[in-house]
């Protein structure tokens, strides 16, 4: 206390003066970006003539690798080469990528977005293992309309929509039932005498299974349905209809964004956990046809070699199922034979072990399957666009049913008043669809509609020539030639 014949305003100043106050480094603020320094990306279209290859260094954080794949995947970019080393704590990969039509990545947004979505990606996965730097700005995601430390999920994924950025506020329905032919008729007409419009969708069929993530506003106020009455009677409807007259369903209501790519593998998971049979009884090699997957141990790693017909989001499907059988990736390769894809992983578990029993093998090789065949589709694409309205796909998936056509895969969305409907579909005998039905269906909605099918080989395939790489992987020529390209 001080003392004295001093004036109170001149004793608080002299108190005031003696207080000690603590000493903050100026160089804190940076500590924690100098010890785990953000990613550095570059866009490199000069090396290839054919390709553009992006380029990622950074420090190893769990679940990187694909997080990264995302980004690309999420962007439609087709991923058709890659060297990844990820030991020793430090992470680099290099991409080699093409938009949906072939071509080189050369739009100066496009590079832009590829370059914002990594450093927000950075931000995100240190703020989910805890480290929550100093400096950076807690921005959306590079997708518009995903919100920030919001769409962190429960598993550290980032909440970017994967369908397309959805704008305003919706209601979303997450739905697991038996698949049958017509079901998704039946589920659009429910949505629609609930005055529901349907602004996203997407749907997977996987053997006797289907799973569905649909986004909707209300018809009268084209936001989100927010009546818990209204939301529990249009959910138990819903449920009704996935149930049939013996199977089993699971419904959910969800208010946040989720990744739909691997939500619905999640969702798809649970349903061969629960009963359904989506594995095969093959021991550690499996063949089905375009499909060879393979698991061995290679000193301290095991080694998972895929080859499959290559396709969109192949690359992501694969690291995701990886990822989720709780295995980390050390070094990967992804190359070219023809029109196929093959894919080397050395991967241990989280706990530092190798694959070492034959379950654990079979494990990994029937996750992998799954995850791969998933999005695999021998049908007829029908690309549908029009006006948006409520009713639109209930009167669309109406007339599929009416042709005798199931729907095997669907993607819907929405944006400027238009609406535009994927659907994969063969006839309810598993059967190529006849030239008969297609030009039924092009004289019933052609006229209403823009009307477009592909074989789905054709929808998936890159347009591009095929070109085939000799596909080799030696374990210490990798960095190698990672680190050639990259510097």
């Amino acid at each position: 206390m001080c003392r004295g014949g001093k004036s109170g305003e001149e004793r608080e100043a002299a108190c005031m003066g003696s207080i000690c106050w603590p000493y903050f480094d100026p160089e804190y603020d940076t500590l924690s970006q100098r010890i785990n320094p953000p990613s550095r990306v570059s866009i490199d279209n000069a090396t290839c003539g054919d390709c553009t290859l992006v380029k990622v260094d950074s420090v190893n954080k769990p679940g990187i690798l694909l997080e990264v794949v995302q980004v690309l995947t999420d962007l439609d970019l087709v991923i058709s080469k890659a060297y990844i080393s990820s030991d020793g704590g430090w992470f680099m990969d290099v991409f080699h990528v093409t938009d949906k039509k072939g071509n080189k990545v050369t739009e100066s947004k496009t590079i832009e977005q590829i370059e914002k979505n990594f450093l927000e990606l950075d931000h995100l996965i240190d703020l989910v293992h805890g480290r929550n730097i100093s400096g950076r700005s807690e921005r959306k995601l590079g997708l518009k309309g995903s919100p920030s430390l919001q769409a962190l999920g429960a598993n550290g994924s980032l909440n970017t929509l994967g369908l397309q950025a959805l704008q305003g506020e919706y209601t979303a329905f997450e739905l697991m039932g038996n698949d049958r032919p017509g079901l998704l008729s039946e589920i659009s007409a429910v949505l629609t005498q609930n005055q529901c419009n349907v602004a996203a969708a997407e749907v997977w069929t996987h053997k006797t299974r289907v799973a569905c993530i649909i986004y909707v506003t209300d018809g009268a106020t084209s936001g989100r349905v927010d009546d818990p009455a209204r939301l529990a009677d249009i959910e138990s409807q819903l449920r009704n209809v996935l149930r049939g007259r013996n199977g089993s369903a699971w419904t959910s209501i969800v208010t946040d964004l989720t990744h739909a790519d691997r939500r619905l593998h999640q969702i798809m998971s649970c349903a061969s956990a629960g009963g359904d049979v989506d594995v095969p009884e093959e021991a550690c090699q499996v063949e089905v046809p375009r499909l060879q997957i393979t698991v061995e141990n290679c000193k301290k790693y095991s080694v998972i070699n895929v080859k499959c017909k290559d396709r969109p989001k192949l690359v992501f499907d694969t690291v995701y199922a990886i990822t989720e059988m709780k295995c980390s990736v050390f070094h990967a390769s992804v190359a070219m034979d023809g029109p196929y894809a093959v894919q080397e992983y050395y991967i241990r578990h989280m706990d530092g072990c190798t694959l070492d029993t034959e379950a654990a093998k079979k494990q990994v090789i029937n996750g992998l399957e799954a995850a791969i065949l998933r999005r695999v589709s021998d049908c007829v694409s029908l690309e549908l666009s029009g006006r948006d309205r409520i009713g639109l796909l209930s009167e669309v998936t109406r007339v599929l049913r009416e042709n005798g056509l199931s729907v095997m895969r669907a993607k819907v969305t929405t944006g400027g008043g238009k609406a535009v409907n994927v659907f994969y579909v063969q006839d309810t005998s598993g059967n190529p669809v006849d030239m008969k039905t297609i030009e039924s269906l092009r004289r019933e909605m052609g006229q209403n509609m823009m009307f477009n099918v592909k074989s789905a080989s054709d929808s998936d395939r890159p347009q591009q020539p095929v070109r085939t790489t000799k596909f080799s992987f030696s374990f210490g020529g990798i960095l190698e030639k990672l680190l050639s390209i990259m510097y």
